[in-house]
C-alpha cells in the first residue's frame, strides 16, 4: 500500500466519481420540463428517479462482486456503457413507463461507476493511516460533481431541449473511461480474508448485529439525500419567497426561484466538499459510530428548523450550506467502518449491500415525494418523515461494536 495520500489511483477515482455525481445530481432539474412537456403528474417522473435509485442500490453489491471477480476496471467499463445507454434511451422516452424502464439502466450505470466500486479501489490502495482521509477526498469529488451538475443541466436546457441534454450527458459519462489506465490497486487482504469465500463472509456479516445496524442506519441517508436531490429544485421553485431584483442574488444572475433551486443543489455540493473531507479526517481520530450518530442528529435538527421557518432565499441558502456540510459526510465513515470491521477483501460487496439500504431509502424518498405532492399539493409530510428516519439513524448507530472481526473472534 502506498503511504502517499494523493496517488494516481485516488485522482483517477475522484475524476470518475465527479462525473458520475455531476450527472446523477442533475436529474431533479428535469422534473418540471418533462412534466410540462408531456403533462405527466409529478409522481411519474419521480417514480422514474426512484427506480433509478433502487436500481443503483441493487446494482451496487452486484458490481462489487463483479469487480472482485473480474476486476475493477471491467466493472467500471460495464457501468459507463449502461449509464450512457440509459441516458440515450431516456432521451427518446415519450411515456412514463418508458422513462421508468430506462432509468433501470441509468441506475445500474451509476452503481458501476459509483461509490461501491471506486471507494473499494481507493480503500485498498490507501495505507491504513490514510484510508479514512482518502475515502473522504474521493467522496468529496462526488460533491464537486454536484456543484456543477445541476447548474450545467439548467444552463444546457436554456439552449437545448432536455432530450439533447441527456445525449450530451451520455457522452460525458463515457469520457470518464479516460481515467481507467490509472485505476489499479493491489488486492490487500489478510490470510484469513483470502481463505474465506464471499458466501461465508456475507453469512457472517448478516448474522452480525453491528452489520445489521449499519445497514439500517444508512437507510435515512438515502431517503433524505435522494428526496432533496430530486425534489428540492421544484420545492424551491414553487414555494420560496420572491428574489429581490436589486439584491445580491440577482446581481450574480440568480433572478428566478428556478435558478435558485439549481444554485441550492450546487451550494449543497460545495459545502459537502469541505464537510466530507473533514469527516474523513475526524474518522481517522475518533470513533466512527459516534461521528455518524452526530451527523444524523445534526441533519435532523437542520431539516426540522428549515420546514418550520418561512422559506425565503436566505433560508434556502442557509439550509443548503448546513445540509451540504453533512450531505455525504456519512459515506467515508460508513465505508471506512465496513472496511475496519470486516476487512478489505470483500469491502466492495459488503459496502454494496449496506448501500442497498441507502438506495431503498432513496427510492422511498423520491417516490413518496412525488406521490404525496400529487395528493396534498406540497412536500411537508414527506419532509417530516425524513426528520423522523434521521433521528432513528442517529440512535441505531450507538450500539455498533466497532472492533474488527479478528479482534471479536480472539
Amino acid at each position: 500500500m502506498s503511504r502517499s495520500l494523493f496517488t494516481p489511483i485516488l485522482i483517477a477515482g475522484c475524476f470518475i466519481l465527479l462525473i458520475n455525481f455531476a450527472l446523477r445530481a442533475s436529474f431533479g432539474m428535469f422534473q418540471i420540463p418533462i412534466a410540462t412537456e408531456f403533462g405527466w403528474p409529478r409522481a411519474e417522473f419521480s417514480l422514474a428517479i426512484a427506480i433509478q435509485n433502487l436500481a443503483w442500490g441493487i446494482g451496487q453489491p452486484l458490481f462489487g462482486a463483479v469487480a472482485e471477480r473480474f476486476g475493477d476496471r471491467r466493472a467500471i467499463i460495464l457501468g459507463a456503457i449502461l449509464y450512457a445507454l440509459g441516458l440515450v434511451l431516456s432521451s427518446m422516452a415519450v411515456t412514463p413507463v418508458q422513462m421508468q424502464l430506462y432509468e433501470v439502466l441509468v441506475g445500474f450505470g451509476i452503481a458501476g461507476t459509483g461509490f461501491g466500486v471506486v471507494l473499494a479501489v481507493v480503500g485498498r490502495a490507501a495505507s491504513a493511516e490514510n484510508r479514512s482521509i482518502a475515502l473522504g477526498i474521493a467522496t468529496a469529488a462526488g460533491s464537486a460533481g454536484q456543484v456543477v451538475g445541476a447548474p450545467l443541466a439548467e444552463g444546457l436546457m436554456q439552449v437545448f431541449p432536455w432530450q439533447t441534454v441527456f445525449l450530451i450527458f451520455a457522452a460525458i459519462i463515457l469520457s470518464s473511461l479516460l481515467a481507467l489506465p490509472f485505476l489499479r490497486s493491489p488486492q490487500v487482504a489478510t490470510r484469513q480474508e483470502l481463505e474465506e469465500s464471499l458466501g461465508h463472509v456475507l453469512k457472517r456479516a448478516f448474522t452480525d448485529p453491528s452489520y445489521i445496524m449499519i445497514f439500517l442506519g444508512f437507510f435515512s441517508c438515502g431517503y433524505q439525500l435522494a428526496f432533496i436531490t430530486a425534489h428540492f429544485p421544484a420545492f424551491v421553485t414553487e414555494m420560496c419567497g420572491p428574489i429581490d431584483p436589486n439584491g445580491p442574488l440577482a446581481a450574480i444572475g440568480i433572478e428566478t426561484t428556478s435558478a435558485l433551486g439549481a444554485a441550492a443543489i450546487a451550494v449543497i455540493g460545495l459545502a459537502n466538499i469541505a464537510g466530507t473531507i473533514y469527516a474523513g479526517v475526524l474518522g481517522k481520530r475518533y470513533t466512527k459510530k459516534y461521528l455518524l450518530a452526530g451527523i444524523y442528529t445534526a441533519r435532523t435538527i437542520v431539516a426540522a428548523l428549515f420546514i418550520l421557518l418561512p422559506m425565503t432565499p436566505t433560508t434556502v441558502l442557509l439550509f443548503s450550506l448546513a445540509m451540504g456540510s453533512l450531505w455525504l459526510a456519512t459515506v467515508p465513515l460508513t465505508s471506512g467502518l465496513v472496511a475496519h470491521i470486516y476487512g478489505l477483501r470483500y469491502m466492495g460487496t459488503l459496502y454494496g449491500f449496506v448501500f442497498l439500504s441507502h438506495q431503498i431509502g432513496g427510492f422511498l424518498g423520491v417516490w413518496l415525494g412525488g406521490k404525496m405532492y400529487d395528493i396534498t399539493g406540497d412536500y411537508t409530510l414527506v419532509w417530516w418523515i425524513g426528520v423522523g428516519v434521521g433521528a432513528f439513524s442517529a440512535l441505531v448507530h450507538l450500539p455498533i461494536r466497532e472492533a474488527p472481526w479478528a479482534a471479536k473472534a480472539a
